[in-house]
């Protein structure tokens, strides 16, 4: 199916990916495939945003790219590694479409994500539009992992987003001029998409979760490690004191939310593992809908 062909039945949409020389050449060709030319319903382009220099396997993918092979398709590059939040904004400032649809280089788009995703973004009643995703990794196979959830309906979702992010940020789609209205991708440490929904949902941003899983979650056994440390427990900081300042939440929310967090960073990784599966996710599974 060509991408020109599914834009004939609906909203055209890019699909927007960061890359940068640390990602694995295997695992980034198949996050491109299972988000391009194996989805069910293709996008019309591919961003590929380039944060810094590359090796020549990553060089040799991204010519690729540029050649057609997924796809219509723009490689921007930047000489220099500057992170997540500049490469994101690069790539949207620079995307076609109104819809842009996030991807990261080490996870796997459902083949049906689009399909399911994209029908709901082009009625024009959504802002963002995110799913639950399933682990994966070298020991766990496809489809057999955790599920990571989050709550499903905008008054849920505005209430989670006072605790935690209320997004899995490789699983939205977003409508590119909602996102730039609310100052679009800043630089804040392991937390700029949350910084972002926060300005979003305090924008009026409308917003939903579908509640099927559309990523397969590549967790690595560095995840849970760089999920601590001061330097993310001070982006939590950052942010809260952000929150607060914007009414978003309260003074007892804000002394609990800090808490919470410097606990969580500042744990031992396997314990964070654990607290993250019997405590986020189990609670989110019994309040989610």
């Amino acid at each position: 199916m060509s991408p020109s062909a599914v834009s004939q039945r609906g909203e055209p949409f890019s699909v927007l990916m960061p890359l940068w020389g640390k990602d694995d050449p295997v695992w980034v060709e198949r996050a491109i495939r299972s988000s391009t030319i194996e989805q069910q319903l293709q996008p019309d382009h591919l961003i590929l945003t380039v944060d810094g220099p590359l090796p020549p396997t990553l060089e040799q993918i991204t010519e690729r790219v540029e050649a057609g092979e997924f796809g219509p398709a723009r490689v921007l590059r930047h000489p220099t590694h500057r992170g997540i939040a500049a490469a994101l904004q690069d790539g949207l400032l620079a995307a076609p479409t109104e819809l842009v649809a996030r991807a990261d280089a080490d996870d796997l788009c459902r083949p049906e994500r689009f399909a399911r995703q994209i029908p709901v973004m082009a009625s024009g009643d959504l802002d963002v539009l995110g799913s639950a995703m399933q682990e994966f990794s070298d020991r766990i196979s496809v489809g057999t992992g955790p599920w990571r959830s989050r709550p499903l309906t905008q008054e849920r979702i505005e209430a989670y987003a006072t605790q935690h992010c209320p997004f899995h940020h490789p699983t939205v789609v977003l409508r590119r001029s909602a996102v730039l209205a609310a100052g679009g991708y800043r630089d804040l440490a392991l937390l700029e998409d949350y910084w972002l929904w926060q300005r979003m949902l305090l924008a009026g941003a409308r917003v939903a979760n579908v509640p099927e899983a559309l990523v397969d979650y590549r967790v690595d056994e560095q995840l849970f490690r760089r999920r601590g440390g001061m330097r993310l427990l001070l982006s939590d900081l950052w942010l809260q004191r952000q929150m607060l300042r914007d009414r978003m939440i309260g003074p007892g929310r804000f002394a609990v939310n800090v808490l919470q967090r410097a606990l969580y960073r500042l744990a031992p990784s396997p314990l964070r593992r654990l607290v993250y599966r019997l405590g986020v996710e189990r609670w989110l599974r019994r309040r989610s809908g």
